[in-house]
This record gives C-alpha cells, structure tokens and sequence, in this order.
C-alpha cells in the first residue's frame, strides 16, 4: 500500500504506453507487420501524451514546492526532502485499457528512497498493480518492483535490475490490462505478466476502478538492500520527473460494465495475450535481469503458487 495524499504531507513513511527514443531499438527483432504496427501505435500514444497537460488528467496531492507543474503542464517533478515527500494522482478511476507515463529517476545517491507509480481502487479487498522503483547507491543498478494485489491479496512481489541508465533519460513504463491479461511495460519491453488465473482459484483485478498515483517518499526501513542503506539528507532534495499524461482507458464513471463491452478496443482478440516475439522478450528479461520472484520463493511458499507457470509461460 501507498501513502495517502495527507499522510504524504506529514511523514514519509508508506502505509500500504508513452515511449521514449530508446524503444525503437526494441523493435528491430519483429517481423516487418508487427513492427510497423508497434511504431505506428507508438507515434500515436507518444503524440496523444504529449499533447496533453498533467492539469486534464491530474491533481497534485502535496504543495505546489514538492510537486512542480512545469512547461504548462508537460512536465511534473515530484521533490522530496525532510520536510515531506511528494505525490499527485488522477481526476478519475478507470477499468481496462493502457495506461503509461516517462518517467526519470532520482539521480545519484538515491538509496532509500521509492519512487512509485501505481494504480489502485480503495477499500480492505482493493486491486492494486504497482511499479515501485528502489533507489540505490554507487554503482548499483536501479531496481524495479512490481506487484499485483487482487481483492485484496498481494504478496507478489518481482524484482528486476533496469538494464539501462533510468535517470539519464525518460523511459515509459506502462500497464495495459483488460479481462483475460495485465502486462507491464518497461518501454516496449513487456517485463511482467499476470493473466487472469480465476479458474484456478486466482483473483483477479476485473470489478474495480483504480486511480492513477505517483509518489516518491522514505522507504529507508526497507528499500535499499533490505534496509542496511538508508537515506543520506545531505543529498536532498531528492527529485523524480514525470511527462506524458495522456490515459487510454475506460473512465468507470460511464459504470463498470461499460468498460466490461467486449466490444471496446482493448478486448479484442489481438489483446487476449501476447504474440511470439513477446513471450521471448518476457523470457529474456526473466533470464537476464529477475532478482527476486515470488513464485520461486520457497522460504514463502513450499510450492510455487498455481499461477506462476502461466504467467511466465511455461
């Protein structure tokens, strides 16, 4: 769980598809058909965003110093220091369909701190899908953790190391999810994927709206290498850039079920899963760059839960 707006202005500990540049040269393995269709969805959604302002979709929830509106709304930067963290979060609650956003990481010594981008829905048995990124220090990689809560159940965490400078550079990260698929994005690489397992006894994130939140706060008791590394105030204050607030999802307040329509662009069959070159890209990425999974946990669970070898495509 993520701070609430209040809290965020009086302490910093949490209660709990954009594309940059750099994408393009994710691309060049596809077949001719599907690239040209990723780059021509890719100009679209990067024309979309960019064309719209944080103040259509979003509301600061921390003061005008510790979240920035800059450029008339193209960019925001969230800033964090002793006196509080940072945080903003979307005008509506939405169901299905994507939903991304570049971001640039803390520079530097950033051990300790937590940059989060989330979307959530409210109450005890909520949905919650996060992308949670964990400052580091020296030379160390910058760690991405996600995690999916569904009627209230979360512990399934993931790790990955970025295999690229995230605070050189904006980078998108992106959620797209609708009835059968949630699959997270770093660019166009997808990283992680949680399919709808509820024949297997597996909730899943389909029947409640979620807001759009970005933070950045003090995860010293825990973010950086467990905790052993904290926060160095000397280097705050700490800043997080964020651009691209266009949304490409069902708003619930036309309802629920309205976003349920099969009919709506983000159920369609090409939707259901991902395609060939897809599934070895989230191979790759679970070879190369997976530090930590729940599913391979046994000190958590004796056995990997009933959802893993679907979700890795095994």
């Amino acid at each position: 769980m993520k701070p609430s707006a209040l809290m965020l202005l009086h302490h910093r500990r949490p209660l709990h598809q954009l594309f940059c540049h750099q994408s393009i040269f994710n691309i060049y393995k596809m077949r001719s058909r599907e690239a040209a269709l990723v780059m021509l969805l890719a100009i679209t959604i990067q024309a979309a965003s960019a064309a719209m302002p944080f103040t259509a979709n979003y509301l600061a929830t921390t003061d005008t110093f510790h979240t920035r509106i800059l450029n008339a709304g193209e960019r925001v930067d969230l800033v964090l220091d002793k006196s509080s963290a940072a945080a903003f979060g979307s005008k509506s609650k939405y169901l299905f369909g994507s939903i991304g956003m570049g971001i640039k990481l803390v520079p530097g010594n950033s051990a300790g701190t937590v940059t989060a981008y989330y979307l959530s829905s409210e109450g005890g048995e909520h949905d919650e899908m996060d992308f949670e990124f964990l400052g580091k220090g020296g030379d160390q990689p910058y760690i991405l953790q996600t995690n999916v809560f569904a009627k209230g159940k979360g512990d399934r965490e993931q790790r990955i190391n970025l295999w690229f400078d995230p605070t050189a550079d904006f980078h998108t990260y992106s959620l797209f999810w609708n009835k059968n698929i949630t699959v997270f994005y770093v660019d166009t690489t997808p990283i992680r994927v949680y399919k709808n397992n509820e024949d297997l006894g597996v909730p899943y994130p389909n029947s409640q709206g979620v807001g759009i939140y970005a933070s950045l706060w003090d995860g010293s008791e825990w973010a950086t290498d467990g905790g052993k590394v904290g926060l160095d105030w000397n280097a705050a204050p700490f800043v997080a850039s964020f651009q691209g607030f266009g949304v490409d999802s069902c708003d619930v307040a036309g309802g629920i079920s309205a976003c349920k329509d099969d009919g709506k662009w983000y159920q369609g069959a090409e939707h259901h899963d991902l395609n060939g070159n897809q599934i070895a890209q989230l191979k790759d990425v679970r070879q190369k760059h997976v530090t930590y999974d729940y599913c391979t946990d046994r000190k958590r669970t004796a056995t990997a839960p009933v959802e893993c070898a679907r979700n890795w495509y095994e």
